[in-house]
Order: structure tokens, then sequence, then C-alpha cells
């Protein structure tokens, strides 16, 4: 196969994948909460994946009412527990029904119902089996939150791992923190797609051949001076995130998230342009710090969520940054050789950025749209 064709090939793969991105939504998260010492469990759905598989909306005019959120009660509430299973060595454990609302997440609003647990031989529940919304969504994640009085442990069930223990091996609960925390860090980077285009798009001068017409294109031809730079970029974007991310977790500053989410999908729609139309400046690692700041705090909207209850909040805050930048180093490590060696081939320069470039620029700006706040 030709070179051209390969790259007419990217182009057509990275189209699909747009195309996809836009109608695409974030993926879900349901949160449960486990007391150990009072046998409770505490079930948060969000309404929006609640949706996806429940006729909430009877009138079928996109909005849900009081009323109608009221009427599916029942529904709700026997949809979540026959996804949820706790047992020990004696049996299956019951579910009975407490309390039953509303919570409110990052993300927006939940479905929460309390329930106490009751094991055949009035002991406690070692497992937990999840199934929900994993049909509907293969990133859906339910996070467990287990507080044993003493300590309050995180583990996560994903479509591979559905089974989760509710025991808490005091020996080893630091380690286990820091790595469900690490885990979540990387998943997290991989499947928030503006993260994930802003870098794309930071990444794409450091491709340009020096001839090849773009502003900002550098003398040097050679590739580790474009690693060099490619490296100022990460380490810029990775030193700003990190401040508001530790100022926003332990709640030294904080800003409206859905604010800080239209910001962040700016951001992306005014990288692309700079790359073309260099309007704040040439300089791309001051770019990466100035809108990595504000990145930050999008992840402090996640890392608080997960991290609601959690006792060692600085270790569990470091597991989550180094995941982050892991998943950030896996990015770059595949998306840099791919775009630098498309870069030999003339169509890149003519057909594959611009392309990339608008279809960045429409996504970023349909995401602003969908996330102003409304007064």
């Amino acid at each position: 196969m030709s070179g051209f064709s390969q790259v007419l090939r990217f182009m057509a793969f990275g189209l699909l994948l747009f195309a996809s991105l836009a109608y695409g939504h974030k993926a879900s998260d349901s949160f449960i909460y486990y007391d150990q010492d009072e046998s409770t469990l505490r079930v948060d759905v969000a309404l929006r994946d609640l949706a996806l598989v429940l006729p909430l909306d009877r009138n079928h005019n996109q909005l849900l009412s009081g009323a109608e959120l009221r009427a599916s009660r029942g529904d709700i509430t026997g949809w979540t527990e026959q996804g949820l299973r706790l047992s020990n060595d004696s049996g299956v454990c019951r579910l009975k029904g407490q309390q039953w609302g509303l919570s409110s997440h990052s993300d927006g609003p939940y479905a929460a119902a309390l329930y106490q647990v009751i094991c055949p031989d009035k002991g406690t529940p070692t497992t937990l089996q999840y199934n929900l919304l994993f049909e509907q969504d293969p990133l859906h994640r339910g996070l467990l939150s287990i507080d044993t009085g003493a300590a309050t442990m995180l583990r996560v069930a994903t479509p591979d791992q559905r089974t989760v223990a509710l025991a808490v091996n005091g020996d080893g609960t630091a380690l286990a923190l820091f790595g469900t925390f690490l885990y979540e860090g990387v998943l997290h980077l991989l499947i928030g797609l503006d993260h994930m285009l802003f870098l794309l798009v930071l990444i794409l001068p450091a491709t340009f051949r020096k001839d090849d017409g773009f502003p900002g294109s550098g003398p040097s031809d050679t590739f580790r001076s474009r690693l060099w730079n490619l490296a100022g970029i990460v380490t810029a974007f990775t030193v700003a995130h990190s401040i508001t991310l530790g100022l926003a977790a332990f709640d030294v500053l904080a800003l409206p998230i859905a604010w800080v989410e239209t910001v962040i999908a700016l951001s992306i729609a005014l990288a692309a342009l700079n790359v073309v139309w260099p309007v704040l400046g040439r300089k791309t690692w001051k770019l990466a710090f100035g809108f990595g700041l504000v990145h930050g705090f999008g992840f402090a909207s996640v890392l608080g969520d997960l991290t609601n209850g959690v006792s060692d909040l600085a270790l569990a805050l470091a597991g989550f940054n180094i995941g982050v930048e892991l998943g950030q180093l896996a990015l770059l490590v595949v998306a840099f050789p791919a775009l630098y060696l498309l870069a030999s081939h003339r169509a890149y320069e003519k057909a594959v950025v611009p392309v990339l470039l608008v279809a960045t620029g429409a996504l970023s700006l349909l995401w602003v749209v969908e996330r102003a706040p409304v007064f």
C-alpha cells in the first residue's frame, strides 16, 4: 500500500472517530457506599444513565419532572436491586429499602437509595457482584466506598471485574488505595476526550517539517529537537494541572465546574486556531501551562467524586495524579511517532492537518455550547 493511501486511511479513520465522538457522552460512574458497622448500602445512579434503560420521560418532552421521577421510583429501585448481589459464606444477602431520593455529583443529579443489608446468618456480606450499565456503556464503572469505621477504602467494579471484595485487609489498605487511584487517573485521561484532544492539538506543531508552511515551524528538523519541544509542552501541562488539582483537592481553591468544563472545551478550539494563526503566541509550552491550570480543575471534579469520604486524601491525590501522567505518556507515545511519520507525506500538511484542526475545533465549539451555564 502506498504512503499516500495510508494517509487517506488515516484521514478516514479520523473523520469516523470525530463523528462518533460528537454523539458520544462521558463514561458513566455509579457510586456505592457500604457502611460495615451499620450494615447499610447506599447506591447512587445518574439519572442520565437510568434514562438509557428505563422510560423516565413519560410524556416524551425531553424533560424530567418531579412527578415523572416519583412515578418511576419502583422501576428505578427494582432495576437497581436486580443488578446488585451481596453475599457471604452463608448465602445471598437481602436488601431492605430504607430511604430514597436524589443526590448530586459533579456531572449532575443521581437517584439515591439507602438499604439495610440482611444476611442469612445475621453476619456481614463479604462480596458484592455489580452488573449495572455495562451493556449500555462498556466504560461504565461502579465505584464502591467501604467504610470500616477506622478507614474508608475504594474499590472499582468493571466489566472484567464485576465481583468486588468487601473485606478490608488493614495491612494492604494504603497500597490498595494508591493502586485504585492510579488506575482511575490513567482511565480518566484516556477516556477524557477533551483532555486528549487538547494534548493532540498541542503536539501537532512538533510534527511539522520546516517547510510545511504552518506558523511556528522550527528551523530544526531533527527528531531529537522535536522530542525536546514535546517534553517542554508535556512538562508545562503536567506542572500546571498538578498545581490546580492539588489546590482543588484540598479545598484551597474551587471554581464552578460548569464554567471549568466550558473553558476546557474552549481551550481546545483556541489551541487549534493557534496552530494556523498564532494569536496566543508560538510558545506552545506557555499555552500548555496556561490552559493546563484550567484542566487541573476538571481533573479535580472527578477526583472529588472519587475521594468522597476517603481517609488518606494525599495518597489518593498522588495515585490519581501519577495515573493521569501515565495515561498522558501512553497517548503521546502512540500519537507522536505516528504523526511524525505521516508528516513526511505532502498530504499531511495539505489535507490531514487541516481536517484534524477543523474537526477538532468544530467538536470543541459544540461542547462549549452544550456545557455553557444557562442563566
